[in-house]
């Protein structure tokens, strides 16, 4: 994996599933992992530039910004409108999200990526992860 450590924002409601996929891909790939399911942190932490890359879920039941309930796609869209956070790459994690449905989220969010969860390749995530930041 790379040398350089990342700094990964990885929004998740699973709190559980978010630290084990945390403890693998820092311990796979050398990176810090911060976790997060409110979007005010979301968004604190793109702004103060804390973020190399965001691992965004789409399904944020209980998420709400500016009054209203938002999913993942609606928080990567917010992101990528803010030309201060426009160049932070997101990939979009699903469980439910059925092959028809990844191309419209990925229209709607805006996002770099998509990956469908439960993730059993983290090698191939890395790569993922890696190169979507050096593309930006």
């Amino acid at each position: 994996m790379s040398q350089n450590s990342l700094r990964i924002l990885l929004v998740d409601d699973d709190y559980l599933l978010a630290k084990g996929t945390a403890k693998l891909i820092e311990r796979l790939g050398g990176h810090r992992v911060a976790i997060t399911d409110k979007p005010d942190e979301i968004f604190q932490q793109c702004h103060s530039k804390a973020v190399d890359i965001v691992l965004m879920d789409v399904n944020l039941p209980e998420a709400v910004w500016e009054g209203r309930e938002v999913s993942g796609a609606d928080l990567s869209r917010i992101v990528k409108n803010d030309p201060e956070t426009a160049n932070i790459p997101i990939i979009l994690i699903s469980a439910y999200a059925m092959v028809s449905e990844r191309q419209k989220l990925m229209e709607i969010s805006q996002a770099d990526d998509f990956w469908p969860k439960p993730i059993s390749d983290y090698e191939a995530l890395l790569l993922a992860i890696e190169s979507q930041v050096t593309k930006h």
